[in-house]
């Protein structure tokens, strides 16, 4: 399944989206889209109003801590932000304002951007193996 914002959108239920899971606290996140290519990665969220669902961003692989730092330019609104390492345990949780920067403390393979309360909701933390499922992930 293809979408204009996205490179490509892997289907894991009926609206298209993954689910995100927190194995260790038996909690879900929500949906989210998957942005695996430059461009989608540099659009992420951008200029969007509302946010539907969330985005994961999966980064290239040995690309640093500071090659994970993400930008909040051309945001609307604010985002809960999970960096998960390449087993997918979350390294790093943040909430982050337009037009700010952040770098994460450690090194992250995936980014995941969603609507604030969604950490405090689901009690994510550092230290949680999350999970979502797909082929291209």
């Amino acid at each position: 399944m293809y979408d204009y914002q996205f490179r490509k959108v892997v289907d894991m239920d009926k609206k298209g989206y993954l689910i995100i899971v927190n194995k260790t606290k038996n909690t879900n996140l929500g949906y989210a889209g998957l942005a695996d290519s430059f461009f989608s990665r540099l659009q992420g969220l951008m200029f969007k109003k509302n946010l539907e669902r969330g985005l994961i961003l999966k980064m290239p692989p040995n690309r640093g801590r500071s090659g994970s730092a993400i930008h909040m330019f051309f945001m609307r609104m604010s985002l809960d932000v999970v960096f998960l390492d390449e087993n997918r345990v979350v390294v790093d949780t943040v909430t982050l304002k337009p037009w700010t920067t952040y770098t994460p403390k450690k090194a992250s393979r995936y980014v995941m951007e969603f609507e604030v309360g969604v950490i405090r909701n689901s009690s994510t933390e550092i230290g949680d193996e999350l999970d979502f499922t797909c082929e291209s992930a």
